[in-house]
């Protein structure tokens, strides 16, 4: 699937831009459980996938800098001293935003093109976003010789999504999408960023990841809305996040939350344990347990 998307963007390229390009692809990513703990200092368990975002890019002596997205049939041109975000929603944000983040870290890039194109359905929950992040730090990185090790590229790519985009995420996505491994999951710790790769072979079963056709958005409120609700719980218990809780902690503030909020953070703490306990199922071959 990704040779076809590598010679879209790089045909594409080379019939724009009359140049070689370097040729990025930076694969979308499946959690097979741990929701909503990234965030709360948690553990989560997911696993690159075979769709992604290709993306060609090359450097530019045009004095500006060109953005081609090919499957929205979308241009932008900018000048990387003005640079500012597009409305909300806009793809441009995740480009914009990387290149934003390396010059707050007083990293200097030149003019370049890009076109990119992928094959994630839009909206699916696949991180797409964190795959378009990385491919354009990750292309930028080998273009300019910017020494960047994969840990500070996904820090790069987290802070476009907090600063250009508006999402506060968690580094899963982005993580998962750089350091994912062929035929495993990895178990990663969000507190230090550090994972254990778990080959994934169920003999007989398979996991299967189905298009509901259910389209979200993580610049919807809801998802900030609940972070902050994460987080202020943990102020409240006096811990760094609720990785650090238990239930028995939440117990001890009940009254002093609303009954939504409550639910949320009970959520956390009983996903986080799940995540745990999935770990050493798959380590164990306990399918049942797996499933439960």
């Amino acid at each position: 699937m990704s040779a076809t998307l590598i010679k879209d963007v790089k045909d594409k390229f080379v019939e724009t831009f009359k140049a070689d390009p370097l040729l990025v692809f930076s694969p979308g990513r499946i959690n097979i459980i741990g929701e909503h703990t990234d965030y709360n200092d948690g553990f989560v368990f997911p696993a690159a996938v075979d769709k992604g975002i290709a993306a060609a890019i090359q450097k530019s002596d045009s004095g500006h800098s060109t953005a081609v997205a090919l499957d929205l049939d979308s241009t932008i041109n900018f000048e990387l001293d003005k640079l500012k975000p597009s409305k909300e929603g806009s793809w441009e944000n995740y480009v914009l935003g990387v290149v934003a983040e390396l010059q707050n870290r007083n990293i200097v890039v030149g003019d370049f093109n890009i076109i990119i194109k992928g094959n994630i359905p839009g909206g699916s929950g696949m991180s797409s976003s964190a795959a378009l992040e990385n491919s354009v730090v990750f292309g930028l990185n080998e273009l300019f010789k910017l020494g960047l090790s994969k840990h500070d590229m996904i820090l790069i790519s987290q802070k476009a999504e907090h600063n250009y985009v508006g999402v506060n995420c968690g580094i899963m996505d982005q993580y998962a999408s750089m350091f994912g491994i062929k035929n495993n999951a990895l178990h990663l710790d969000c507190r230090t960023v550090e994972s254990k790769p778990y080959e994934i072979n169920f003999k007989d079963h398979q996991l299967m990841l189905i298009n509901t056709n259910v389209k979200h958005s993580l610049s919807d409120s809801a998802y900030n809305d609940r972070r902050s609700a994460c987080e202020s719980i943990s102020e409240l218990l006096g811990v760094k996040a609720l990785r650090d809780a238990t239930e028995a902690d939440l117990e001890t503030i009940i009254d002093k939350v609303t009954p939504a909020n409550y639910q949320k953070a009970l959520y956390v703490i009983q996903e986080n344990n799940r995540t745990v306990k999935a770990a050493k199922a798959i380590e164990d071959g306990d399918l049942e347990t797996l499933g439960a």
